[in-house]
């Protein structure tokens, strides 16, 4: 059976070009009707134009599908509010959100400017909050909702010279746990996409070869699984060249060495154990380490009610 999106209303972010172009492609070619939302800025997030995204629409509405252009900017909330109308003016609904904009300012940490920073944590993470925020409660009253966030590895495991794109990648990660938590009674399923691709975003950080092999194209299968009406929820999907991945903030199972002065020294030395990753798991909520953390310690007394 085919993915279908007709009778969704989508929107995405970022989707001038690269992979927000395709994944605005693919969601109109499945039978979403599309916003196509894109501030036209450079890559360092400088400038503004909607004609970006105007040509993506011309282009969903060649092959017959249905799409409307919006050129504002995520870190505006106001803005971002108008174009989650512009959506319901024209269909009546939001169904999917797809997360994508973004903009590099790279540095190493020691290098970077403060304003560089704050700015790309704005509109990745702030950016994200804001579209969120404005389709939630659509979302809540339709009973219906399917968001995703644009993730990355650099987030997940770290990048030279991309600390603040790291920070705000991994805040998304964050976001998107609790408001899995929070969306389940009302069937809002969030999921993250971390993306490897050729864009805009990666010109002159990979070899031409590799380049080549990372065609947007190849992540957006992740996207449509993540923003189907059969979505998981609180997934991390990690997509590139064709190969698809899953990451997970895991928990260990963990060390009871109790209280008291020489309890540093104790962990220090055992310190091994307790990262030791067998039995690991992955909590279903942030509860679970108090609760893992808890039980080994009541488990500990009763050990020591016991021998006395």
């Amino acid at each position: 059976m085919g993915m279908d999106f007709n009778g969704r209303v989508a929107i995405v972010t970022g989707a001038g070009g690269g992979l927000g172009r395709q994944h605005a492609l693919a969601l109109a070619a499945r039978g979403a009707k599309v916003v196509v939302n894109d501030l036209g800025g450079t890559r360092d997030g400088s400038g503004g134009s909607v004609s970006a995204a105007e040509a993506v629409v011309n282009e969903i509405r060649a092959a017959g599908g249905e799409a409307i252009a919006n050129g504002a900017s995520v870190t505006d909330f106001v803005a971002v509010q108008a174009m989650v109308k512009q959506a319901i003016d024209a269909w009546g609904r939001v169904d999917i959100l797809v997360n994508n904009a973004g903009i590099l300012r790279d540095k190493s940490f020691a290098k970077m400017d403060l304003a560089d920073f704050a700015l790309v944590m704005d509109v990745h993470l702030m950016g994200a909050v804001h579209c969120c925020k404005a389709v939630w409660d659509i979302m809540a009253a339709q009973k219906y909702g399917r968001i995703v966030m644009t993730t990355s590895s650099s987030g997940l495991y770290g990048n030279f010279g991309q600390s603040n794109y790291g920070a705000a990648k991994m805040a998304l990660v964050g976001l998107m746990q609790t408001l899995s938590i929070e969306g389940a009674k009302n069937d809002i399923r969030v999921n993250c996409l971390a993306p490897t691709a050729a864009t805009r975003m990666t010109e002159g950080l990979m070899p031409e070869e590799v380049l080549r092999a990372l065609q947007p194209e190849a992540v957006v299968p992740a996207m449509l699984v993540l923003a189907a009406q059969d979505a998981p929820t609180r997934a991390i999907l990690c997509a590139g060249a064709g190969t698809f991945e899953a990451a997970h903030i895991t928990l260990t199972r963990g060390l009871w060495l109790g209280t008291g002065e020489q309890v540093p020294e104790a962990l220090a030395l055992r310190l091994d154990e307790v990262r030791e990753r067998g039995g690991e798991m992955v909590p279903q909520s942030g509860s679970a380490q108090g609760g893992n953390e808890v039980s080994l310690a009541m488990a500990q007394a009763g050990k020591t009610s016991a021998a006395t």
